[in-house]
This record gives C-alpha cells, sequence and structure tokens, in this order.
C-alpha cells in the first residue's frame, strides 16, 4: 500500500473540516476524488502533504507514518503535489520553474533531468526561456505538473487540474499520465469536479461530502447522473 489514511481530521483554527477519513492507495493506482467546492478536497491534499497538521488520525506513506512529519520531509520521501490554481512562479523562466520542482531533494535523491522532463512535456521546449506569467493557462498547467515530476515523486495528487484549461490540454494530460502509471508506476490521487476527467483515469471513485467520504464508486458509476447528486 502506498498510502493510507486512517481516521483522519483537520480543519483550519477552531473550524473543523475533514471528519474521520479513510483511504488506501495501492502502489501504481490512480484514485479518484470528486466532490463540489467547499467540500473538504483541497484540505485533504493539504493535510496528506502536511501543509495542514492533522488533528487525529493517521498518514501512512510507503509503509511509514509520516503524520507529524513536515511537508518538505514528506515530498523528501516521494509525495508530490500540483496545486489547484497551478501556483507556478510568474517571474521566473520555464526552465527556473522546473528547476525549482527540485530544490527540496535531499542526498540519495536525484532529480529528473531537464531532457527527461521535455520528453514527457514537449509544449514546453519552445518555451524554456519564457516567464511563466507569459504562457496560457494551459502552458502553465503544463509547467505545474512538469515542475511536480521534476523532483520524481512517488504520488502525485492532483488538485482540480481542468480548471480553466482547453479540452486538447486536458486530453494531453490523461495521456501522460496514464503512460507515466504504465511506465513508472506512478501512483495518482486525483481530486477534480469534472467527472469526464476523473472517470478517464481513475480505477475507483471517492465521493467527498462535507468533510467526509461518503462512499466508493466506479468510474461509470460516476458517470450516471441518476447516482451522483
Amino acid at each position: 500500500m502506498m498510502l493510507d489514511v486512517s481516521d483522519l481530521a483537520t480543519g483550519y483554527g477552531r473550524i473543523p473540516i475533514l471528519h474521520g477519513i479513510n483511504l488506501q492507495v495501492a502502489e501504481g493506482e490512480c484514485l479518484g476524488i470528486w466532490g463540489h467546492n467547499g467540500m473538504g478536497k483541497t484540505t485533504l491534499l493539504s493535510a496528506i502533504l502536511g501543509q495542514l497538521p492533522s488533528t487525529h488520525g493517521r498518514i501512512t506513506f510507503d509503509g511509514h507514518d509520516v503524520t507529524t512529519l513536515p511537508a518538505h520531509s514528506r515530498a523528501r520521501q516521494g509525495i508530490g503535489l500540483v496545486p489547484q490554481g497551478r501556483q507556478i512562479f510568474p517571474g521566473l523562466t520555464v526552465r527556473e520553474n522546473l528547476a525549482m520542482g527540485s530544490v527540496f531533494l535531499g542526498r540519495g535523491r536525484q532529480a529528473a533531468s531537464e531532457e527527461e522532463i521535455l520528453n514527457l512535456f514537449p509544449r514546453l521546449k519552445k518555451l524554456l526561456d519564457r516567464t511563466g506569467g507569459l504562457l496560457s493557462g494551459g502552458e502553465q498547467q503544463l509547467l505545474a505538473l512538469a515542475r511536480c515530476l521534476s523532483g520524481k515523486p512517488r504520488l502525485v495528487m492532483l488538485d482540480e487540474p481542468t480548471e480553466g484549461i482547453q479540452p486538447s490540454i486536458n486530453e494531453e494530460i490523461v495521456e501522460m499520465l496514464a503512460r507515466l502509471r504504465k511506465e513508472q508506476n506512478l501512483t495518482l490521487v486525483v481530486v477534480e469536479q469534472r467527472r469526464e476527467f476523473i472517470a478517464s483515469l481513475a480505477g475507483r471513485v471517492l465521493i467527498l461530502q462535507k468533510g467526509q467520504i461518503q462512499r466508493e464508486t466506479s468510474p461509470q458509476g460516476l458517470l450516471d447522473v441518476a447516482e451522483i447528486h
């Protein structure tokens, strides 16, 4: 099991957001998490990465308890996040943004080479010297994903990756992630509102409502309008 979250609770100050979250993700699996705005999806990813402390429960990554570890330590162990809104560095070039994806790596961890990343994202080759703020929304999303992969994570969590992105870029992301799962056994957690995007990648989907996992469904079940409210 690559990721095991047990009875997790967290929130902001005295405001509780997540209650008793339990989920497991096997190595090489893609787990989808679907829910409307305000249901706690981004909070869940922040807690798994360590950006938000847990108030209860346990988080285990690759057999190691990481519940109390800071975010940079979890990143060094191989947990990567492509955040909502992309959060690239607008004043840095594409090449510099890519380099930032591996600055946290400690001894014994090797970053992906620029050549490796550009083979995955050929669209970025012509943009290496352009600043991030001048890229289109789709190009910025590709850069955010490429930056994450520069650190060679074993688990990649994507938070609303289709937000404000044209369909052609979404298709490119799906194809690339499916290829990485097949070739590198990459483990994925995809948080998204667009059901079609999750269904194209995930083997199973958790429905998150009001800070709790309501149930699990299949990709086909997620697309069934009568089943999803």
